[in-house]
């Protein structure tokens, strides 16, 4: 098993930090960014190698992966988004589709997350499960989250942010845990999706995997305090945060 980062998006609603930097490099405590945080996170949760999807300001990972990798003693492989200013992120999931193969822990590059969910996520593995959900079933929901409804199995029945929050279980945060044997049907519900619609997100792509019957797990993140990055507020309260990390 390896870990991905979804690291190509361009976060215009963080300009001026932006302007140079994809959201996922956005210094968050001192100099250290969301993407630091994260290889931090694998590589105390035992992982070795991980794979980075790059797309707006690309260069600038590709000029910070040596420091990243002798930082963290993980090796990285950089994988690019072509349609990173143009598409959504099902798109951004499917260009990583040859390193699903190998099992992922996958995290969003605007999630800021304490190591206490990959260690929730691989303690849940086992029993065939092939895809594990990260979920906030402690905080209030509203509009904007990405909302999660299961089904009379316990498995995942719905996920979007139009849902009605009185409908959801939680939140799903952003994190994934992919056994390699669930990567076939994943990337083609994957390519599927963007087909579709370019501007649909990877959670789309999981909604189709569960239309077609394939069982999607949740894990509680048992509390953990986390967030995600979209506007200079989200980075204030990411900074206040990272300091208990």
């Amino acid at each position: 098993m390896i870990g991905l980062i979804l690291a190509a998006g361009a976060g215009r609603r963080l300009r001026p930090w932006t302007d140079t930097l994809p959201k996922a490099l956005v210094p968050v405590r001192d100099d250290r960014s969301v993407v630091d945080f994260t290889l931090e996170n694998y590589a105390k949760a035992g992982l070795t190698e991980a794979a980075v999807v790059i797309g707006y300001c690309g260069e600038a990972v590709r000029e910070r992966k040596a420091a990243l990798e002798k930082a963290y003693g993980v090796t990285l492989h950089l994988v690019e988004n072509d349609k990173a200013e143009e598409w959504n992120n099902a798109y951004s999931l499917w260009c990583a589709r040859d390193y699903l193969a190998d099992g992922v822990l996958l995290a969003n590059g605007d999630t800021l997350h304490p190591l206490s969910v990959q260690e929730a996520l691989l303690g849940a593995r086992g029993d065939g499960k092939g895809i594990i959900l990260a979920l906030d079933d402690a905080k209030p929901l509203a509009e904007e989250e990405m909302k999660v409804r299961l089904g009379e199995t316990g498995a995942v029945a719905r996920i979007t942010k139009l849902m009605d929050p009185a409908e959801a279980v939680g939140e799903y945060i952003g994190v994934t845990l992919i056994e390699g044997h669930a990567a076939p049907a994943l990337v083609d519900a994957l390519e599927v999706t963007w087909r579709r619609d370019a501007q649909l997100y990877y959670e789309d792509g999981y909604q189709e995997l569960a239309d077609r019957g394939v069982r999607i797990e949740v894990q509680s993140i048992g509390g953990a305090v986390w967030t995600e990055i979209d506007t200079t507020e989200d980075l204030m309260k990411a900074r206040e945060i990272a300091c208990r990390y």
